[in-house]
């Protein structure tokens, strides 16, 4: 009888396993990260759980095990460039993990993960080899005994290897929860390679064949701002294996690509491309890094993070963007071609992952827009590299390529590519100092540091008490100091909370506490980490063990929730009239407006914004009451149709709003009843990327001061107008007078540009080298004209040497306009020029070698300005 050994089963296998060993089985966490400020993506499986670990949470499941979706493209796990070069390595990969929060230890953890390679998965266990941490005298820890015990029952001591606490000590992060750990390594060569060398003198050294494949955390310290460890109160467990790995060692593959979890998205891009895969090096990493990107891709837009040109989605875009340029680069695409492997993602992944399921087409859509944007970005930099080549330059400077790749989205590769094809070079320094001036500085715009936490007293878990309350009696529980970017702060903890953290689009309370003395501490920001609700205050109380009261800002409150309500008012209009399709991709509510964006591929109409306007007013005017559901099974809510918004974590226990036919998954606060929110006006329709769409709108107070300040505009208006009672019609009238009166003035304006046009040409003076020389000051009306006219004297004179400066509506204008042989034969650059001689101006501009032009502040700077250009001519 055959054994199933596909990688749905494989993982199928892993689940049962531990449910079997009485584990809860979890779903994976969105990986993209919301309420954790020191993650922009989930990187492991033990992400999810780490209040958990932090002691900020109660575990109500002591035994859980999952897959795990992580992303690893950024900070210190960053394996994008070597992804899709060797055979290991991936943005997107599955962790497949068990856990244990104050339950079992070593012993159960070894023995079964033994157990389930050797007797599930049949890997041969003269393969495998076992690490142990080796101790380290600075943290006062000892050579992992207990672990090599344990070990040693199922495999010889040869084959248990010590590391030090770079392979096997484990560390959430400078501080925090920690720990000994153990992997496993397992050796896929050939028997006639491992008769030839012993496995064991290759673990750890990035072989390509003997590579980890699980790794048994034990977390049992606590590591300390200043560096040193104390023992937790409970010992946990966080196992980690690599699905694709896994994959691989069962399947005995050579390459985690070669398997079937990857091999489905490569035979697909055989038959778009007609390039077979395994033919050559260069093709294979294209398929590769597709294969791979594809799944990146799709899970985070997803989980909500769409392609952007900041943050997360630069990440995201740049991913995409590195996928499309091996495609185009190496396979031959020349147009979008990467969205049609999103339906091979929803056939192999989505019976683990629904959310790519439900979103199939709206991924399509994204990815698609995505590519055709990238297409363009890739003809203008060729374009640019190709004016380069035009103007005689052998290397592109770094700065040049530094932009390409910061501001267009050109790898550094491709540029490089390109300009050899050029026989052009690439200032590889200089790109460099350019990448590090940036880094630098966006390692200074989130530079700080935070102390340890200073525990007052013992609490199991901070409740939240903010839907019933607006005050609490409450006490500090733990406190510590904050130094952001320069600001000294201090995060307080209470065991009850009125105060709600920012989180699900709706921003934190502000307020303050008072303690028994009448002192106020204010409280600037609510904010959350993991679970735990952060209150943000300028200093720490005088006496931070007194008894407080927490006071939330009431009024800002409410309006907050005029707000928020909206939203929800908002989503349902929304499919209700625009259709089915719409859904929520995120939100913003303060109390001085709202903005939400949904999924749509097309501008909504102005008639269209009405009647979406108009039917959220009239559900206001209907004053529907709160029906709020407070921790109701997440089935029951299903069943009610509630909402969910992709990309966040539900628990077993949800809370639901319903407002009508409006009903949703939701932990913010809201109105008791739609007629507190007032009014409801839409104040802008946008797109923000690719198939998504933005509207902003006011509510209550501001939304009413919204109409008066447009009544007292439409008054003055209409006083200046002098037709109180017909301005639409006096501003037509006006209108078309003002039409006639362009029309004339731009035949003036041309009169003028062809006069100074043949002005010029009488005044061109040739040079000792055969060059037409004009540099004067003309008399023109707009920067338009002075740019015809540029062009035009160069269009008609080869060998020019152009520079004219004009005094433009009080401004200082310069243009530069070169031909051939000023630029071929002396080595001249419009560009150059006209930096040099803004300075005069007090300007800055720039262009290309052949024409380029600068405005400034100083208008008597414009002779001075020429007769730079004239030393510049006569060097």
């Amino acid at each position: 009888m055959s054994v199933n050994k596909s990688a749905k089963a494989i993982r199928k296998q892993f689940l049962t396993f531990f449910e079997e060993k009485k584990h809860k089985i979890v779903p994976s966490a969105p990986i993209v990260v919301k309420d954790d400020p020191t993650l922009m993506f989930i990187n492991a499986g033990m992400n999810q759980f780490k209040d958990y670990f932090l002691g900020n949470k109660v575990a109500i499941d002591k035994k859980v095990a999952d897959t795990q979706k992580c992303l690893r493209v950024s900070g210190k796990h960053n394996d994008l460039e070597e992804v899709g070069v060797d055979t290991y390595h991936h943005t997107l990969f599955e962790m497949l993990g068990n856990w244990s929060f104050g339950d079992y230890f070593k012993e159960e953890a070894i023995d079964w993960a033994w157990e389930l390679l050797t007797e599930v998965y049949g890997i041969e266990k003269d393969r495998l080899y076992i690490t142990i941490f080796e101790g380290n005298k600075e943290d006062g820890v000892a050579l992992d005994e207990d672990a090599r015990k344990i070990w040693s029952k199922h495999i010889t001591n040869d084959r248990i290897l010590p590391f030090d606490k770079t392979d096997n000590f484990w560390e959430m992060g400078d501080t925090g929860p920690c720990g000994p750990c153990s992997e496993i390594h397992v050796d896929l060569r050939s028997d006639e390679e491992r008769a030839k060398q012993s496995g064991a003198s290759l673990v750890n050294l990035d072989h390509p064949q003997v590579i980890e494949i699980w790794n048994l955390v034990f977390i049992e310290y606590n590591r300390k701002a200043n560096g040193s460890l104390e023992e937790l109160p409970d010992k946990h467990i966080d196992t980690g294996m690599g699905f694709e790995r896994l994959v691989r060692a069962v399947q005995q593959k050579t390459s985690n690509y070669d398997t079937d979890v990857f091999m489905p998205y490569i035979n697909t891009l055989e038959d778009l491309s007609k390039v077979t895969y395994g033919k050559v090096e260069s093709t294979d990493i294209a398929f590769r890094v597709i294969a791979d990107h594809i799944r990146a891709v799709s899970f985070a837009i997803a989980d909500g993070q769409l392609p952007s040109n900041t943050g997360a989605g630069y990440v995201i875009r740049r991913i995409l963007r590195r996928a499309v340029r091996y495609g185009y680069t190496f396979l031959g695409f020349e147009k979008a071609f990467f969205y049609k492997l999103v339906h091979v993602l929803v056939a192999e992944m989505g019976d683990v992952f629904p959310e790519v399921v439900k979103q199939e087409s709206f991924l399509v859509n994204v990815i698609k827009e995505e590519e055709n944007s990238f297409f363009k970005t890739l003809s203008i930099g060729i374009s640019k590299l190709e004016k380069m080549k035009e103007g005689n330059m052998k290397a592109i400077d770094g700065k040049t390529a530094f932009e390409l790749f910061d501001t267009f989205g050109f790898p550094l590769d491709l540029t490089q590519l390109i300009a050899s094809e050029m026989s052009m070079s690439v200032d590889l320094d200089g790109f460099k100092a350019a990448m590090q001036v940036q880094k630098d500085r966006s390692k200074k715009a989130v530079e700080g540091s935070q102390g340890d936490w200073i525990e007052l007293f013992h609490d199991e878990v901070e409740e939240f008490v903010g839907y019933d309350n607006l005050s609490a009696d409450v006490k500090i529980t733990r406190y510590r100091e904050v130094d952001k970017k320069g600001q000294k702060l201090v995060h307080l903890v209470f065991n009850y909370t009125p105060f709600y953290a920012e989180s699900g689009g709706q921003v934190g309370d502000t307020g303050y506490i008072l303690d028994t003395e009448g002192t106020k501490t204010f409280i600037i920001d609510t904010q959350k980490e993991n679970d735990l609700t952060i209150h943000i205050a300028k200093q720490c109380p005088v006496n931070e063990k007194s008894d407080f009261t927490a006071v939330i800002n009431d009024s800002r409150r409410k309006d907050v929730e005029k707000n928020h309500s909206a939203t929800h008012l908002l989503q349902s209009v929304l499919r209700e009239f625009i259709g089915e399709h719409i859904e929520q991709r995120g939100s913003y509510v303060n109390d001085n407006y709202l903005r939400f964006d949904f999924s749509h591929f097309n501008k909504l109409s102005t008639e269209e914004l009405t009647t979406i306007e108009t039917k959220v007013n009239e559900l206001i005017r209907a004053n529907i009451s709160l029906d709020e559901k407070r921790a109701i099974p997440i089935t029951e809510a299903k069943d009610m149709g509630a909402m969910a918004l992709f990309g966040e974590k539900y628990g077993d226990l949800v809370r639901v709003i319903k407002f009508g036919d409006s009903v949703e998954f939701c932990g913010g606060t809201h109105v008791g009843a739609t007629g507190e929110i007032g009014l409801f006006k839409i104040i802008a329709e946008s797109s923000i990327a690719s198939g998504v769409r933005r509207i902003e709108a006011l509510t209550g107070k501001k939304a009413f001061e919204y109409f008066s300040n447009k009544e007292t505009e439409l008054k003055e208006i209409q006083e200046l107008l002098k037709a109180p009672k017909k301005t639409i019609g006096a501003i037509e009238k006006i209108i078309a007078e003002n039409a006639v009166l362009t029309k004339k003035l731009e035949a003036v304006s041309l009169l003028k540009e062809n006069a100074c046009k043949e002005t010029l040409k009488l005044e061109i003076e040739e040079d000792l080298n055969g060059i037409n020389v004009i540099i004067r000051k003309v008399m023109l009306d707009s920067a338009e004209s002075l740019k015809n006219i540029t062009f035009q004297m160069q269009k008609e004179y080869d060998n020019i040497f152009l520079v004219l400066g004009a005094e433009i509506n009080g401004k200082p204008m310069l243009s530069v306009a070169l031909g051939e042989k000023p630029m071929k034969e002396h080595d001249f650059n419009a560009g150059k020029i006209i930096r040099e001689i803004a300075k005069a101006i007090q300007g800055g501009g720039g262009g290309q070698v052949f024409y380029a032009s600068a405005g400034g502040k100083k208008v008597e700077g414009l002779d001075e300005a020429l007769d730079l250009a004239r030393k510049m001519l006569a060097k």
